[in-house]
């Protein structure tokens, strides 16, 4: 088992496959590093391929604290992890809060990353949710802390944007959630308030966003409500976005629909190596419905 060492001593469990161009895998707060196995398989065919479990997840480390928990210190991990593997650049992929710890790792080390993908990045994230966001994160992280990551697992793994996975896979979705219920109870709580809770709307970070030169694709399912119009903002902010919508699918899309996810991330990589995925074309003037002249 290889594991990286935070810049604050916290031990990160890591495996890899494959070899090529990097890739890393960062996954939500439903998931682990076995959320990857459906692109794992794929991508390594012909990419050197990372996927880690976040601190708070079993094997890595889980600190009693939830101060070691933070959105800059998940962005940070990333970078950790690569570092402990010898590698100076990826594409950074992540679903969910792994969305946004990729697309923090892109505004504070943009020099490490590659490109970045963002799935299911916004809950949280619009700001006339902010304050429910935060209230029901907190029941959250109580609910797994009391009575515990087994017990309150079907309940969450049925959320609203959760349910097209169960309806499409059901054998899948309870994977899923069996593999929930076996989360560390206390790490998956302070995950929720130290990460999810306090990390920083989107929309507040458009002027790091404007400068951002990464290549970017941001993914999202028509279902997921709360992602949709944070994914709109990203691509008009962000100068070298893309915007893919699946349609009829909620929140775990690379799992829910991995083939799809497969391909729109293969091409997206393949453009990005190819140097096309550059800004948008001046003429694309949103303002504009026809040209007259």
């Amino acid at each position: 088992m290889a594991f990286a060492t935070a810049s604050d001593g916290v031990k990160l469990f890591y495996e890899e496959a494959g070899t090529g161009t990097p890739i890393i895998f960062v996954h939500e707060f439903g998931g682990s590093h076995w959320s990857w196995e459906p692109q794992l398989n794929f991508f390594a065919r012909r990419h050197r391929c990372i996927t880690f479990a976040a601190r708070g997840y079993r094997p890595s480390d889980v600190p009693e604290s939830a101060e070691s928990y933070s959105q800059a210190r998940a962005a940070d991990d990333i970078v950790d992890v690569l570092s402990a593997a010898g590698i100076e650049k990826a594409h950074v992929v992540g679903l969910s809060m792994g969305g946004f710890a990729a697309l923090h790792a892109g505004l504070r080390h943009p020099g490490r990353v590659l490109s970045i993908v963002a799935a299911g990045a916004g809950y949280g994230a619009e700001k006339a949710h902010e304050d429910y966001f935060k209230g029901i994160s907190e029941q959250v992280a109580r609910n797994f802390q009391e009575r515990g990551a087994k017990d309150f697992a079907p309940t969450y793994a049925e959320g609203a944007s959760r349910v097209q996975f169960q309806d499409k896979d059901p054998r899948g979705w309870a994977l899923f959630a069996e593999r929930l219920g076996q989360h560390d109870s206390l790490g998956a709580a302070n995950t929720m308030r130290g990460v999810q809770m306090r990390r920083p709307s989107l929309y507040d970070l458009e002027a790091g966003f404007r400068a951002m030169q990464a290549p970017l694709l941001v993914m999202t399912g028509d279902e997921d409500d709360h992602c949709i119009e944070p994914g709109l903002y990203l691509k008009r902010v962000v100068p070298r976005c893309g915007l893919a919508v699946f349609p009829k699918s909620g929140h775990t899309l690379n799992l829910e629909e991995p083939e799809l996810f497969n391909r729109l991330l293969a091409e997206f990589i393949a453009q990005v190596e190819a140097g096309r995925w550059g800004e948008r074309d001046p003429r694309a003037n949103p303002a504009q419905i026809m040209r007259v002249d």
